[in-house]
């Protein structure tokens, strides 16, 4: 099977821990050994993974500079695809014990630039403030800010994704069985001008959509949204709170679930489902299980 495993932002840190090269290094070797064991049993593998904390982070260093100075958001996205790339695909090559070719690629992914998202920004990216210094932070840069949890932190547009051109090239690394890492958050918000050629825009796209997309494009057999959260559960915190195993594309859709939580998740999900594969929702650790549908939440069409 050709799989997609997309990692949450558990992957490489986990809320509350600081975002240092040790700290990320230390949960992507968990990851790794994990995706490790997909590539064992056999299947084919593509890794997709979010950046939200990465690039928020060169945002704020980026500060340091004079406002026409700073980079923009496609260029720190491509800057964090090549950082977190860079060790997972160290990781996973020791966990595999260098036996199977791994490599990073620098995906660009096509957005409308008339996407109603780039005059309503909903994405988080970088660290969680409290609501006084979120307020600060946010006047002295000219940031919008929304309400994360308990905390607040800075939002950026998130358009949806269209199409992958550097599809040629995912395709080619693939039928050479190389495991590929790939749509590192999301991919490269770029758009395409009236000559045809390709320049980037300021957003920050979501990576469960992207990763639906490329797993579509791609016409693979499964894709992997992997989390710290072991299902989708209906009523989730609340005494009646029940895990679900199975839905179907329609039922995942009539799910009303919080758009900062696992909705996007779903969403994807059903993306995907809907052309033939199959999703699956759970715990990164038990990603060989989900794909074996014998954990998490699988959506069928």
């Amino acid at each position: 099977m050709l799989v997609v495993a997309a990692l949450g932002g558990n992957a490489l840190l986990r809320r509350g821990e600081p975002l240092t090269a040790e700290s990320q290094r230390a949960n992507v070797k968990i990851a790794a050994q994990s995706l490790a064991g997909i590539v064992r049993a056999g299947h084919q593998l593509v890794i997709t993974h979010g950046n939200g904390p990465q690039v928020g982070l060169l945002a704020l260093q980026g500060a340091a500079y004079k406002p026409d100075e700073a980079y923009p958001l496609d260029v720190l996205g491509a800057e964090t695809e090549g950082m977190i790339g860079y060790i997972i695909e160290q990781e996973l090559e020791n966990a595999l014990d260098h036996d199977r070719p791994v490599a990073t690629l620098l995906t660009q992914v096509l957005v409308d630039k008339d996407d109603p998202a780039f005059r309503k920004p909903t994405k988080f990216v970088g660290p969680v403030y409290d609501r006084e210094e979120a307020e600060t932070r946010a006047k002295a840069a000219g940031w919008h800010i929304a309400q994360d949890g308990d905390k607040w932190r800075r939002v950026v547009p998130s358009p949806k994704p269209l199409e992958i051109p550097d599809m040629r090239v995912l395709q080619l690394l693939l039928e050479q069985g190389v495991v590929v890492i790939c749509a590192g958050g999301g991919g490269i918000p770029v758009l395409r001008r009236d000559d045809g050629s390709l320049i980037g825009v300021e957003a920050v796209i979501d990576k469960d959509a992207a990763s639906a997309l490329l797993a579509r494009q791609l016409g693979a057999d499964a894709l992997l949204l992997l989390t710290d959260v072991d299902a989708i559960y209906r009523d989730f915190g609340k005494d009646t709170a029940e895990s679900i195993h199975e839905l179907t594309v329609d039922e995942a859709r009539s799910l009303d679930l919080p758009a900062g939580s696992m909705g996007p998740k779903l969403e994807a999900a059903g993306n995907f489902a809907q052309s033939g594969g199959i999703s699956g929702i759970g715990r990164l650790e038990d990603a060989l299980a989900i794909l074996e549908r014998r954990a998490g939440t699988c959506v069928i069409n």
